[in-house]
């Protein structure tokens, strides 16, 4: 299942939360190679995860991590600005209508359903807090996930070449690649809206503070 969970919220999955960093580092470190800090408990963190950012994991069976993202309000503090901002043009990426998804992770043993049904949670978290796009940086292994889920971003910009190559890109919200994504993922519209709604309740109340 999808479980939407803040940061301050993750103490109460130790194991869904310990199995997330961990898989982060065994992923972005040991997999990609990418330059990040991996703690003293095999756990990769970096300042964006200290913003009480949300958290969209999804949960095997056994409660384990099976793959999950990194949402930030590109209001505030983002990687596509701060770090990233020299792909998207010269103009900042800042919105409360558009938020920042990064950190898409899978874990080894992922469930093959499991990239679909984490970027289906990008289309109920638009949908459901009236978002306009989602912002997200990329790699290029991820283009062809993206295409075979069912879900192609806007690339607004890339650097490096091959394997190497880094995009900053847009998914513009549609009611019809969240049906795609579902079916793809064989996951029904319902029952994800179902997991959406129990995280933040019928009138979907987010606690970012927005200030564009």
């Amino acid at each position: 299942m999808l479980r939407y969970l803040y940061a301050d919220e993750l103490h109460k999955f130790p194991k869904l939360a310990e199995g997330m960093f961990r898989d982060r580092a065994d992923q972005f470190k040991t997999r990609l190679g990418w330059d990040v800090h991996v703690n003293e408990k095999g756990e990769e963190r970096d300042q964006y995860d200290d913003l009480n950012p949300l958290y969209v994991i999804w949960e095997e069976p056994d409660g384990s991590h099976g793959g999950s993202m990194r949402i930030l309000p590109t209001t505030g503090p983002v990687m596509v600005t701060d770090v990233f901002g020299h792909l998207t043009g010269g103009q900042p990426i800042r919105s409360p209508l558009i938020w920042e998804v990064t950190r898409f992770c899978l874990s080894r043993g992922a469930s093959p359903h499991t990239a679909g049904a984490i970027m289906l949670s990008g289309g109920e978290v638009m949908e459901g807090f009236g978002l306009t796009h989602i912002a997200g940086v990329f790699d290029a292994r991820m283009i062809r996930i993206y295409r075979l889920i069912g879900s192609s971003p806007i690339v607004l910009g890339s650097e490096g070449t091959g394997r190497d190559q880094i995009s900053v890109g847009l998914w513009p919200y549609s009611a019809e690649d969240c049906n795609r994504v579902a079916e793809r993922a064989g996951i029904p519209r319902e029952l994800s809206r179902l997991w959406f709604r129990t995280a933040f309740g019928p009138t979907a109340r987010h606690r970012f503070a927005l200030s564009a």
